[in-house]
């Protein structure tokens, strides 16, 4: 069966290659724009990442709901997180130290590049969470950001666990309902593209 627009993602799902190949070619350069613009400091990673955006469209079909959303929405989303797990992945390796003990400071290069690959998760950070209040935003950065305990950062902020959960959750919607929305209208967004 030849894919089209009307029946790829089903494609997909019934585990047939022409529904990813469809995607390929059609969302392919768009998916790689998303990408390009998040991983601009490390342009030899931007392969390796659109290979598994698509493994990742490809192994986790069954999350997409036409109901919620469009496909190239849900498939943008998908590019953004895997390419913050690049960055992140990225700012682990820059930070980590030789154990060797022959290279212990990073060079220059290493250096810069491990700024720029903080600005672009700051940036990128900073983004996301623009959609939510102040005390939803300060508590996903303990949370996610500094990595603190769900239930000692809500107690320090005068939040039940229980509220913590649910504010956590709801953030998170929000959070993908903006995404999908940068990813109806890319021009415009940051750094003027």
């Amino acid at each position: 069966m030849k894919a089209d627009s009307t029946n790829f993602v089903r494609l997909i799902r019934k585990g047939k290659e022409e529904g990813i190949l469809y995607v390929i070619e059609h969302y392919g350069a768009y998916l790689r724009s998303i990408v390009a613009r998040r991983l601009f400091a490390l342009p030899d990673q931007v392969d390796d990442c659109m290979n598994d955006i698509f493994f990742g469209i490809w192994k986790n079909i069954s999350s997409f709901n036409e109901e919620k959303g469009t496909f190239i929405n849900w498939a943008a989303a998908v590019a953004r997180l895997k390419a913050v797990d690049y960055l992140r992945k990225a700012s682990r390796e820059l930070k980590s130290v030789s154990l060797d003990g022959m290279d212990t400071e990073p060079s220059q290069e290493d250096a810069a590049l491990a700024a720029l690959v903080e600005q672009e998760l700051s940036d990128g950070m900073r983004e996301l969470l623009s959609c939510l209040g102040e005390k939803d935003r300060e508590l996903f950065l303990r949370v996610y950001g500094r990595e603190e305990d769900p239930g000692k950062a809500g107690a320090e902020m005068g939040l039940t666990k229980n509220s913590v959960y649910v504010r956590l959750f709801r953030g998170k919607k929000k959070m993908r309902a903006f995404a999908a929305s940068q990813a109806e209208h890319p021009v415009g967004n940051r750094k003027g593209v």
